[in-house]
């Protein structure tokens, strides 16, 4: 016990002070305990909290017996694969008959000009246009069992989901054509489908299918246009023997000879989709009701995402890309399926705009802290680093997404993770190809990791099978994915040698990409099989690998690796990141000028080749698949320079072409 004297030596207050002072303190300290444990119990019961998982997540698909290292959903129950979600929805024409139903004729599809608001039409008004015009086909000699197709030639708009649901109607075919293919492969893919009626968009397609079919004797006899057509494009279809008359005028055709719908079976043909492949003519791929239903309700399976058969409305942009943030801030979607180039650029934007060392700190900061609670299964938007740091990024999306999905081609881990967390919404990534109708793989609802495609979904098995050239071996656990369920499609039209190249004598889908099980039973993909090739020294090359641990780096929008078999190292071609470079180079070289300025200084180039070299170690690319020398390309490679296919993949042929003349430079370069 300390003394009064004692106390007096160490000048401090006398035993009642220090006692009083005690009193005090422990009813200060009660009060602050107090505030703590009500504001800990508060958010105990407010705090968010992790959405179940549909399946174990540590085990997301499972092995089939029988050896053949088949896998499956662990949502499968047995090995019956999933055909359909709902007994009334096995058909696309019965989708729209449940969502109109289920919708209580609500508004099904939207567009708007410029400015304006989305304007909408119900079930009911879609379902009488569809009726009108799929009798307007029947009327001109159209039927499930004579001339079944009908071509499709315009951008996403109402019109183009009214004529395909008018094919869907009436057990006829919808035929989508793209003006991005090129004239040759729309010659092509008319005489290869024997089409004789065209849906066109706008007059320039007309022109272009014209075109086409002049001094050809080609099945075309009519070209219905959504646009209003001019007389003077009435009288050049005449004088090539083509009747072109409105979608509206069609419609009234339609009226006047009204048909009962004739509505299709399952295994009848839907689609004749014609994918552009980076060689040779289009394949056209058939795709029946079954194929799209089956691959639709494993979606629906693993999500419950609205669409159709739910009864949605479904918003369009305007046509314009440039306006797309506009519509889409207007249409304030909650479903929104998006491409990885779109992901990239809206990254791209948001690291750009964090310009000073402060604000790239409070971005990374804030992405670390949501992070850390997505990691836990929790997805939301109401955090205060939404409300601080990412409700713009949210707004610029219109601020009510609720569900993403992405495909068609790889995300960067980092990307995916990123946006994840900064839109605090559910994001799925998918992996497939129109072989298998869409997709074949989906990540999980809570399984937000990134790095791979997810699980099979509970329509289709997948097996890994050997690519012994490349040291893949299904024992391993990597090989070719190959792919077999109801979703898989019916073969290529009229080329029974391509079907037999890619389906095998089990009706497994050959998918040419290569991937991997990772522990958990999700999909990898790790290479490419179909684009492989050797170095002189004998080593195998899969450049789309290369080029996926290459476009990580802030500077690179584009690159395209490229060898010889004569040469024992690689080159590449790299397009800059037009939005990042200006601020990277400034920030890891001190160095400013314009976008062409900085393409053009040989410095600005050894830093970026530095920067891909360094992400290739890290990903832990051998010596020999890192690329010894670039060149920097100002314009990035597009569907309109023929350089990449309308799904936006490198045409790696035209691309050799186009930069024949650089890379041989490059290897003479090297060696002097």
């Amino acid at each position: 016990m300390l003394s009064q004297e004692f106390l007096q030596k160490l000048r401090l207050p006398d035993l009642d002070s220090v006692s009083q002072y005690c009193r005090g303190l422990s009813i200060s300290t009660l009060i602050s305990m107090g505030a703590i444990t009500a504001a800990t119990t508060l958010y105990m019961a407010t705090r968010p909290k992790a959405l179940p998982p549909i399946c174990d997540l540590k085990m997301q698909s499972v092995e089939v017996p029988g050896g053949e290292f088949v896998y499956q959903s662990a949502l499968l129950n047995g090995d019956s694969l999933l055909t359909h979600f709902y007994d009334d929805a096995k058909t696309m024409y019965e989708f729209f008959l449940r969502g109109a139903q289920v919708s209580n004729n609500g508004p099904f599809l939207g567009s708007r000009k410029p400015k304006g608001p989305y304007e909408w039409m119900s079930y009911q008004e879609v379902m009488e246009r569809t009726e009108n015009l799929g009798s307007a086909f029947l009327h001109n000699g159209h039927s499930k069992a004579t001339d079944p197709n009908i071509g499709i030639f315009s951008q996403n708009r109402p019109e183009w989901t009214i004529t395909e649901l008018a094919c869907y109607a009436y057990s006829l075919v919808s035929v989508p054509l793209y003006d991005t293919l090129g004239a040759e492969a729309i010659n092509y893919i008319i005489d290869k489908a024997s089409i004789s009626t065209i849906v066109c968009d706008v007059a320039d397609k007309v022109n272009l299918v014209l075109d086409c079919v002049k001094d050809k004797k080609y099945t075309v006899k009519t070209i219905v246009v959504m646009e209003s057509p001019s007389e003077e494009l009435v009288d050049r279809g005449k004088q090539a023997g083509i009747d072109i008359l409105s979608l509206r005028e069609m419609e009234a055709i339609g009226k006047a000879n009204y048909h009962q719908p004739v509505p299709p079976r399952p295994e009848d043909m839907a689609v004749i989709c014609f994918t552009s492949g980076t060689t040779g003519n289009p394949k056209g791929a058939i795709l029946s009701h079954k194929n799209i239903v089956s691959n639709c309700s494993a979606f629906l399976q693993l999500t419950q995402g609205v669409m159709m058969v739910q009864g949605s409305k479904i918003g369009y942009f305007q046509g314009d890309i440039r306006l797309l943030m506009d519509d889409l801030c207007t249409l304030k979607p909650t479903v929104f399926p998006v491409v990885p180039r779109l992901l990239n650029r809206i990254y791209d934007k948001i690291f750009g705009q964090a310009n000073t060392s402060v604000k790239r700190w409070l971005l990374n900061f804030a992405y670390s802290r949501k992070e850390a609670e997505m990691s836990k299964g929790i997805v939301r938007r109401d955090s205060i680093w939404d409300r601080l740091i990412f409700r713009k990024v949210q707004a610029s999306l219109g601020g009510c997404v609720r569900l993403m999905i992405t495909g068609a081609a790889p995300v960067s881990p980092t990307v995916l993770t990123f946006l994840r967390t900064a839109l605090g919404c559910q994001f799925y990534e998918g992996y497939g190809q129109t072989e298998c109708t869409a997709g074949c793989t989906l990540t999980m609802p809570g399984d937000w990791t990134a790095g791979h495609v997810g699980a099979p979904l509970p329509c289709n098995f997948i097996k890994l099978v050997d690519v012994a050239e490349m040291n893949y071996l299904a024992v391993n656990g990597e090989g070719e994915v190959c792919v077999k369920g109801p979703n898989v499609f019916q073969g290529y039209l009229n080329d029974p040698e391509k079907t037999a190249e890619t389906i095998d004598a089990d009706g497994w889908v050959h998918t040419g990409d290569i991937g991997k099980w990772l522990p958990n039973g999700t999909l990898k993909i790790v290479d490419r099989k179909k684009h492989i090739f050797k170095l002189s020294q004998g080593e195998y090359i899969a450049p789309e690998k290369i080029e996926n641990v290459y476009v990580r780096s802030d500077g690179v929008a584009q690159v395209f690796v490229h060898g010889d078999s004569l040469q024992s190292f690689l080159v590449a071609v790299v397009v800059p990141d037009h939005d990042f470079l200006c601020g990277w180079t400034k920030r890891t070289m001190g160095v400013e000028g314009s976008y062409n300025a900085l393409c053009s200084r040989a410095d600005v180039k050894a830093a970026i080749l530095d920067d891909m070299v360094r992400l290739g170690k890290e990903a832990g690319l051998k010596s020999f698949e890192q690329v010894k020398a670039i060149c920097l390309h100002p314009e990035l490679f597009s569907i309109d320079n023929g350089l990449l296919t309308p799904t936006l993949k490198a045409k790696r042929n035209e691309l050799r072409q186009h930069f024949r003349s650089q890379m041989d430079e490059l290897y003479v370069g090297i060696k002097m």
